[in-house]
């Protein structure tokens, strides 16, 4: 379980995002959706603190950390944060010098201290479960971008996170190869794996989101079920975007 308590993030004197409180239960998947600059990106970031919240409370699972202006929180409280998530890049941030199984290893060599043999284990299990076992000694360079971005889903789940976060993970793919990573989004969300993602595809949102939450100005303008948000949304806004959105995607 996530919750985000009366999140504020200010950047000098720009609020990015104003007083946010979400929940996010163990084994839901949510989509964070709304306009360019409306604080998607940033709330994602927040989760797991690699952008720090000015003020409030973020917590995973049974581990909290509080935020004031006034005082710094303690780096081993998010450091303990960080641990329990797994990150999906827009640009899949996979290391050139490392081929497919060498990426996925990698952290688990590095932060976890695993054995070579444990940790290669892991990875070929995990490049399985995304259907990239057949090329785990590939270079990035001689991948595609659907490729790159299964692999990134591969190392983002090496250390068992307890919740996978994704920021924009189709953003940078044409529509064929963005269908590759959606069919293994759609995996993971059938078996229960906890996720928030950033996104503005539609498709994906629509096909793997329990519940969708609609921000802009760095505020949440409407929450509801993926069903109710897409087919019937309440405010005035949200139908706009949703339209606006749906068109671009159809044309």
């Amino acid at each position: 379980m996530i919750e985000l308590s009366h999140i504020v993030k200010r950047f000098g004197e720009a609020v990015i995002l104003n007083d946010i409180s979400l929940t996010f239960p163990e084994g839901s998947v949510t989509a964070l959706v709304g306009p360019s600059g409306g604080g998607k990106s940033t709330l994602l970031r927040s989760i797991n603190l690699l952008e720090l919240p000015s003020s409030g409370s973020v917590q995973v699972g049974d581990d909290r950390v509080e935020f004031a202006p006034d005082r710094k929180a303690p780096w081993t409280a998010i450091q303990k944060i960080r641990c329990e998530t797994g990150m999906v890049f827009q640009n899949f941030q996979l290391f050139p010098h490392r081929t497919a199984i060498e990426n996925v290893m990698e952290g688990l060599l590095v932060v976890q201290k695993w054995p070579r043999e444990k940790a290669r284990a892991r990875a070929v299990e995990l490049l399985t479960k995304v259907g990239m076992a057949h090329k785990a000694d590939a270079w990035p360079a001689n991948l595609s971008g659907g490729q790159q971005q299964r692999v990134a889903i591969a190392r983002a789940l090496a250390p068992s996170p307890k919740v996978l976060l994704c920021d924009e993970p189709t953003s940078a793919l044409d529509p064929e190869l963005a269908g590759e990573v959606v069919d293994v989004l759609s995996k993971l969300a059938s078996e229960g794996t906890t996720m928030v993602m950033a996104t503005h595809d539609l498709r994906l949102a629509s096909r793997i989101a329990n519940q969708v939450v609609f921000l802009e100005a760095g505020q949440v303008v409407e929450q509801g079920s993926a069903d109710q948000i897409f087919r019937d949304p309440q405010r005035e806004r949200t139908r706009r975007f949703v339209s606006s959105i749906s068109a671009a995607q159809t044309l």
